[in-house]
C-alpha cells in the first residue's frame, strides 16, 4: 500500500506541495484530500528545511525502499477523490480537548498527532528539498524570506499595519476623504491617537463638546421626571467582579437636596450653539480659536458635569431652556452622525495601539508600566483595555506613561458606544470574514456567514467590568462560569442565522439584509480603499480577514477593528462548523477556481473588483454568471489615485503684458 502511495506522489511539475504553519488541521486535511503532499515545517526557527536525525533518516529510507514497511490505512487520496464532509466534529477532537487553550498549545497537540502519521512523515521527508507551492502560515516572520519569495501562493500579505492595528486603521480612515466622498464617522466611532499633540488636542475638545451634549440630554431627562445620572442596573449586577479600569459613573451620592446648578445648562446651551455654528461653517472667516474652547471655563464645567452625570446632582431647567435643548439636539443630530451612539456618561475606551484580544500593558506596547500615583485611579494601572469617564483619567495615563521613542503612539482613545443593541440585555459583537485576493486591482470577497460573541454579564454602564463590555472570546473565557441570561447559549456564540431568527421575533427581520449587511460591506470596502497603498501587495497571495462590528440601537453597524489571520480555533459548535466552512470555501476560491472558474465557492460572494486599474478609470466588473451576485458599490471618484495615473493639463499660457 505504501509503495502505491509513494508512487502516486505529485511531481514538482504538478505544483501540489504545501506547507502549514500554525493550528490549521482543517487546511491540512482538505489539501491532502486534493492529492497535495505536505512539506512539514520545523517547530522552531525560520528555516523550512528540517534535517532528521540519522536514525530516523535510515528508518524512513528503509520504508521508502519497501523493507519492513508496516501496512496501514492511507490518509491521503492522491488523485483528488471527494472532499471530506465538514461536520461539526473534526478528526482527533476526542483526543484534542484544548478548544479553549492557547493557539500554541493547540499547535503542539496537532503536531504530535501528525507525527504519529508515519505515511505523511515519509512523504514529507521525500519532498523536504522541494519548494512548497502553497503556504498557509500564522505569521510571515516565521518563514525564511528567501524561500518565501519562491512560493507561488501564500495566505498572508506583508505590511498590514495600516489596516490591522488600531492606530493604523485610525490614521487610514482619517485619509478616507482623499479616496471617497464618505464620512468615516458614519461607520467608525471617532478615534484619536494619543501621543500626537494635534490629535490629543482634538480629543480634548471632542470630550468637552460631548460632555455639553450629554448635559443637555440629562437636563431633558430630568424634566421627564427621571433620575439624572442614576441609571438602574439589574439585580445580577450586584455580583462582584473585577473592575475594568474606570471609576464608577453611577455613584449617585448627592441625594435630593444636593446643590442645583442653574447656570450649568445655560453654559451647555452656549457651547452647543457655538458648535452648531462651526458645523454650519459660520466661522469660516474667523482667525481666532474656536469659540467652543473659550466661551466657558471648561475645568469648572467638567467638574460640575461629573457631579450631575456621576453623582446624581439635579439640574434647574426653565421651559425656554427645555425648548432650546430640544432644538439644538435635533439640529446637531443632522450634523453629527455619531450622536445616536452617545449616552449620558461620556464614556471613552482606551486601547493599546498595536495589540489585539485585549492584550497589552497599561504603559503601552513597549513594556513600560505605569506605577500608581496620586490622581490616577489604581484600576487605571491594570493591563489591557481601559474605560474612562473623566478627561483627567485619560490625560494622566498618557502623560504618566511616556513613550521611550519619539512620535510613537502607545494608545488610541475611541468613543465608546453607549447605546448598543443588546440581546437579552447582553452586549454582543459580530465577527465578519472577508477575503482579499488582490490589492492592485483591489478584489474583495465577502463571506455571507458570520457569528456573534456574547459577554458573560448583563450590559450596564454603571459597572464597567470586562465581563459586561468586552466580547472577545479570549477575554470572556475567563468568565465561563458566569451566565448572563438562560436564553444566551452557554458557549456565548450565535450564528448569523440564529440572530436573524431573533430579529424576526422582534419584528425587524429586514434589518439584517437591508441595514446591517450593506453597512458592514461598505465599512470593509472603505477601510480597504484607504489603506491599500500602505499594504505590501504580492501576486499570488491572498488573506482572510476578520472584521469586528458592534450594532447600534438603530441596527447600524459600527466597525471596531480588522484582524489579520483571525483565529480558526473553534470555541463552540457554531464556530467549529463556520470556521471549517470558511477554510474550505477559501481553498475553493484561491485554488479550485483557477482550474475550474465555475466551481462552487461556498458562502463567498464578490464584493468588489476594480477594472482598469492604473489606466485612469475605475469601474466595477460584473461577476461571472455562475458565481454569487456582486454588490454594486461604485467608486465615488472617477479615477484611482495610484501609480500609473496619466494626467493631462489643458489650457494656454499667459503672456507678460
Amino acid at each position: 500500500v505504501q509503495q502505491a502511495e509513494l508512487a502516486a506522489l505529485p511531481s514538482p511539475q504538478e505544483k501540489k506541495i504545501f506547507a502549514v504553519q500554525g493550528p490549521y488541521p482543517v487546511i491540512r486535511r482538505l489539501l491532502r484530500a486534493r492529492g497535495w503532499v505536505e512539506r512539514k515545517l520545523p517547530r522552531n526557527g525560520k528555516q523550512l528545511i528540517q534535517q532528521p536525525g540519522d536514525q530516523k533518516k535510515r528508518q524512513l529510507e528503509k520504508r521508502a525502499s519497501g523493507g519492513g514497511a508496516k501496512q496501514q490505512e492511507a490518509v491521503l487520496n492522491p488523485r483528488g477523490g471527494t472532499q471530506p464532509s465538514l461536520d461539526t466534529t473534526e478528526p482527533g477532537d476526542k483526543e484534542n480537548k484544548g478548544e479553549r487553550e492557547d493557539e500554541d498549545k493547540k499547535e503542539d497537540k496537532e503536531q504530535c498527532s501528525e507525527d504519529s502519521e508515519e505515511i505523511h512523515d515519509l512523504m514529507s521527508f521525500l519532498v523536504q528539498d522541494e519548494v512548497p507551492n502553497f503556504l498557509w502560515t500564522i505569521r510571515l516572520s516565521n518563514i525564511d524570506q528567501e524561500l518565501l519569495s519562491r512560493i507561488d501562493v501564500v495566505n498572508r500579505y506583508p505590511r498590514l499595519y495600516a489596516l490591522c492595528t488600531k492606530e493604523g486603521l485610525c490614521q487610514s480612515l482619517q485619509n478616507l476623504p482623499w479616496f471617497e466622498k464618505i464620512d468615516f464617522n458614519t461607520f467608525f466611532p471617532r478615534c484619536y491617537r494619543l501621543g500626537f499633540t494635534d490629535e490629543e488636542e482634538a480629543f480634548i475638545e471632542d470630550f468637552q463638546l460631548t460632555a455639553a451634549r450629554s448635559l443637555l440630554r440629562l437636563a431633558l431627562q430630568n424634566v421627564r421626571d427621571k433620575p439624572v445620572g442614576t441609571e438602574q442596573s439589574p439585580e445580577s449586577d450586584k455580583m462582584p467582579a473585577p473592575r475594568l479600569a474606570c471609576l464608577s459613573p453611577c455613584v449617585a451620592t448627592a441625594g435630593p437636596h444636593a446643590p442645583l446648578y442653574a447656570q450649568l445648562v445655560e453654559e451647555a446651551l452656549e457651547v452647543c450653539k457655538q458648535h452648531l455654528g462651526v458645523l454650519g461653517h459660520q466661522d469660516i472667516d474667523r482667525k481666532t480659536p474656536s469659540p467652543c474652547r473659550t466661551c466657558i471655563d471648561w475645568d469648572r464645567f467638567l467638574q460640575d458635569y461629573y457631579c450631575v452625570a456621576h453623582e446624581g446632582t439635579r439640574l434647574v431647567l426653565s421651559s425656554e431652556q427645555q425648548e432650546q435643548c430640544q432644538y439644538l439636539l435635533q439640529h446637531l443630530e443632522k450634523k453629527l452622525p455619531q450622536l445616536g451612539i452617545e449616552g449620558n456618561l461620556n464614556i471613552w475606551i482606551i486601547k493599546p495601539s498595536a495589540k489585539s484580544r485585549g492584550r497589552g500593558e497599561a504603559g503601552g506596547s513597549l513594556g513600560y508600566r505605569c506605577t500608581h500615583r496620586e490622581g490616577i485611579p489604581p484600576s487605571l494601572c491594570s493591563p489591557g483595555i481601559i474605560c474612562a469617564t473623566r478627561l483627567e483619567e485619560v490625560l494622566e495615563l498618557v502623560r504618566g506613561c511616556p513613550s521611550p521613542q519619539p512620535r510613537v503612539c502607545e494608545w488610541v482613545v475611541q468613543k465608546y458606544v453607549e447605546r448598543p443593541l443588546t440581546i437579552f440585555n447582553t452586549k454582543f459583537d459580530i465577527r465578519q470574514w472577508f477575503l482579499v485576493t488582490d490589492w492592485k486591482p483591489l478584489t474583495v470577497w465577502f463571506y455571507q456567514d458570520c457569528y456573534l460573541r456574547f459577554c458573560s454579564q448583563p450590559f450596564s454602564l454603571c459597572h464597567l467590568e470586562p465581563a459586561r463590555h468586552l466580547c472577545n472570546v479570549s477575554i470572556q473565557k475567563r468568565y465561563k462560569t458566569l451566565q448572563p441570561d438562560p436564553r444566551v447559549p452557554p458557549d456565548k456564540i450565535w450564528s448569523n442565522k440564529q440572530f436573524q431568527a431573533h430579529l424576526a421575533q422582534l419584528g425587524r427581520a429586514d434589518a439584517w439584509q437591508q441595514v446591517m449587511v450593506p453597512g458592514m460591506k461598505a465599512a470593509i470596502l472603505n477601510a480597504l480603499r484607504c489603506a491599500r497603498d500602505e499594504v505590501g501587495s504580492r501576486k499570488g497571495s491572498f488573506e482572510l480577514f476578520g472584521a469586528d462590528f458592534l450594532i447600534g440601537e438603530d441596527f447600524q453597524p459600527w466597525l471596531l477593528e480588522i484582524n489579520s489571520c483571525p483565529t480558526m480555533s473553534p470555541s463552540s459548535a457554531v464556530t467549529r462548523r463556520l470556521c471549517a466552512n470558511v477554510q474550505r470555501d477559501t481553498l475553493r476560491l484561491v485554488l479550485d477556481r483557477k482550474d475550474n472558474p465555475t466551481c462552487s465557492i461556498g458562502a463567498f460572494e464578490l464584493l468588489y473588483r476594480e477594472v482598469g486599474w492604473g489606466l485612469g478609470t475605475v469601474t466595477l466588473q460584473a461577476p461571472r454568471a455562475l458565481t454569487a451576485p456582486c454588490v454594486f458599490l461604485q467608486a465615488a471618484v472617477a479615477s484611482c489615485l495610484t501609480v500609473g495615473l496619466k494626467l493631462m493639463v489643458t489650457g494656454c499660457s499667459l503672456k507678460k503684458p
